[in-house]
């Protein structure tokens, strides 16, 4: 039986924030009753910006409840910008702690807020494709998935990355691999420097959107024009040009030369630009 801290004891047995948000202003979803987790959390937000009520509904041991109570807890009062920098071990942390065969729980709560985000800027539900090979067929985990929490979570072992998401921890015949994952990552590249993390879709997004507002947005407006962020879908970015860059007979070349040019300096060399 698990050793429960009393905070994750009483967010279990009078769990905070339980339902679903009318009309949320993001929506997220995160885990598999396949796997015997799921989790769905809403938010909305005030006038000022801020997410004023946030609730969650989950299919889940104690842990996984315990969580997403707690996660509901800390995102209110908080803006977008401030709630997206909660992480799993800021969940744990909260809770005091948790089991370690528990961690996936935390992990789980990270990933549907990343969703519940995501849903919020764009207005669609983060598809959550199988990126890489399956390594773990029990859980559906990938080669991908599994190296990304291990970077992450900085695990050194298979047993911390069955922990984390589950992948190994049912018939084991995928630990070998999971090994040799952790191997590669905990390992440096050849120049002797470790290999730096992949962005997340997440992470993509908020990266290009301060590099519009830093470095293009004072480029378009010394000429009275400005754009929106429309849609990020991979690597292809929709923007939409207002003021005076809507009837500008160069927009085209400011399209390429200035916003797309950035973007593929600050964020990644395959940004491609669209303008809607």
């Amino acid at each position: 039986m698990w050793e429960y801290s009393d905070k994750v004891t009483d967010h279990f047995r009078n769990p905070r924030n339980v339902g679903a948000v009318d009309h949320p202003d993001g929506d997220g979803l995160a885990g598999s009753l396949a796997c015997g987790d799921a989790l769905r959390l809403t938010f909305k937000l005030d006038a000022d910006k801020r997410i004023c009520e946030a609730r969650f509904q989950t299919f889940g041991c104690a842990s996984a409840i315990a969580s997403s109570s707690a996660l509901t807890e800390m995102l209110i009062g908080k803006t977008v910008e401030e709630a997206e920098l909660i992480t799993n071990a800021d969940i744990i942390a909260y809770l005091g702690e948790l089991p370690k065969q528990k961690v996936h729980c935390s992990v789980m709560g990270r990933e549907a807020l990343e969703a519940a985000i995501y849903n919020y800027r764009t207005g669609k539900k983060l598809d959550r494709k199988i990126d890489g090979e399956v390594i773990c067929h029990c859980f559906g985990a990938t080669d991908k998935e599994i190296e990304k929490i291990a970077r992450e979570q900085q695990l050194t072992t298979a047993q911390d990355v069955t922990d984390a998401c589950k992948a190994g921890g049912g018939c084991g015949q995928c630990i070998p691999e999971i090994e040799a994952i952790i191997d590669r990552v905990v390992g440096q590249d050849s120049d002797g420097e470790p290999e730096m993390p992949k962005l997340t879709q997440l992470q993509k997004i908020r990266l290009i959107e301060e590099t519009i507002d830093r470095q293009v947005r004072p480029i378009l407006r010394r000429d009275g024009g400005d754009l929106e962020l429309h849609d990020v879908d991979g690597d292809r970015v929709s923007v939409r040009f207002v003021g005076a860059c809507v009837s500008c007979p160069v927009s085209s070349v400011t399209l390429k030369d200035v916003v797309e040019t950035q973007l593929r300096e600050a964020v990644s060399e395959k940004i491609v630009v669209e303008a809607v």
